[in-house]
């Protein structure tokens, strides 16, 4: 790819691996909780285990800033995407609308995590630097990008409330989706959470745990420090088996999941499930303690058990954020069926810029008509809260 990258008194380049700045320059870019998703571990990963990278439609094209000395002050994770696979915001029709013009919708930029619909920074400047002048810089150069090499398009998925200001003022358009996410309110244990459910929601969990109870299923949690390469082998495993069921392919594999056991075992937590001493379930959290959110986003099983996917992906989940005093569960996009096991709607954003002035008229309409309706549907997903109604969240 080509741009004009060269602002004085800071230089922008684009990186086909993060391999070439230090995981100790990447991670000093970040805020203090800005997560796992963002290390330079995480990233990394993801393209030495070839996850991300030009034959699986994600090539690998960072925008980072230097300053004159050469040390990192500024980057933005970025992609160059074949496809719209793996983001959890759908811009299918776009991409058709965009093909009935006669020109290609794709390879677009996209800066987003890849297949982790998870928000946070997306244009990163180092503190005690010009923070807000290296923010716009990355942007101008985004833009930069774009235009020179005749792409589409700009796609900056749920970035953080910060960003989102900083995008809008930028010529950026905004879109929500929801997403569920499980508050805590102090609970003490899981009956105390119940209790805090109307009755109806309250008694179809206890049916359902009692469900898997009668299978004389057991469950075992363990650590990332303490996981063995064989429990992560049995993860993906059952993994790959929910995306062999949905006929489709899984998006990590094995070598990631290995790498990000040794990089970083204190973020990760297995959770796997037996009958008779044969292991047929397992889901993975990975937990954020400085930011007290876990994120469940991966499960699979071996053998079906009524309602095993809801204990092992949510119950035994939220057992353990009550038992460590986490204060977030985001069990992954979508979902309705979560409301009724505790999770509430959150609205998140996201940043699109188009370069042809046209289409981007026709989608800042459509925007303005969606976010209407979304609001709608969130205020409709409302009146349906599986809290008591004298429930008060935090």
């Amino acid at each position: 790819m080509q741009a004009e990258l060269t602002e004085l008194p800071y230089r922008l380049e684009l990186l086909d691996s993060l391999s070439k700045v230090s995981p100790e320059q990447w991670d000093a870019l970040l805020h203090p909780h800005a997560g796992p998703f963002l290390k330079h571990a995480f990233l990394s990963n993801l393209e030495e285990a070839e996850c991300v990278g030009a034959d699986t439609g994600w090539q690998i094209t960072h925008l980072i800033a230097k300053d004159p000395h050469g040390m990192l002050v500024g980057a933005i994770p970025l992609y160059l995407k074949q496809h719209s696979y793996g983001e959890f915001v759908f811009d299918w029709a776009w991409a058709e609308a965009y093909h009935q013009l006669g020109k290609p919708y794709y390879p677009k930029l996209l800066s987003a995590i890849p297949f982790t619909p998870v928000q946070g920074a997306r244009v990163l400047a180092k503190v005690g630097e010009d923070h807000k002048t290296i923010q716009k810089l990355l942007i101008a150069g985004l833009k930069g990008v774009a235009l020179d090499n005749d792409l589409s398009s700009i796609h900056i998925l749920f970035p953080s409330d910060d960003d989102v200001q900083l995008l809008e003022a930028e010529g950026f358009m905004l879109r929500d989706s929801v997403q569920f996410h499980w508050k805590n309110q102090g609970y003490q244990d899981f009956d105390q959470y119940l209790e805090a459910l109307n009755k109806k929601r309250r008694k179809n969990i206890r049916h359902e745990r009692a469900q898997v109870r009668k299978e004389l299923v057991e469950f075992e949690h363990i650590s990332g420090e303490q996981s063995t390469a064989a429990d992560w082998e049995f993860f993906y495993e059952c993994y790959a088996q929910t995306y062999l069921e949905h006929h489709s392919s899984p998006y990590l594999n094995l070598e990631f999941l290995l790498k990000l056991s040794k990089d970083m075992p204190s973020y990760l937590h297995l959770i796997i499930a037996s009958q008779g001493g044969r292991r047929i379930a397992s889901s993975l959290l990975v937990v954020d303690k400085a930011g007290s959110k876990v994120y469940g986003r991966y499960w699979g099983a071996l053998k079906y058990i009524p309602c095993l996917h809801f204990e092992t992906a949510y119950y035994q989940s939220l057992e353990f954020c009550i038992s460590e005093g986490i204060q977030t569960f985001e069990g992954g996009a979508q979902g309705e069926h979560k409301m009724a096991r505790g999770f509430l709607p959150k609205t998140l954003k996201s940043a699109h810029w188009l370069a042809n002035p046209q289409f981007s008229k026709a989608v800042k309409h459509f925007l303005h008509r969606e976010s209407a309706g979304m609001a709608a549907y969130v205020d409709e997903l409302s009146e349906h809260s599986p809290l008591k109604s004298n429930t008060v969240l935090p």
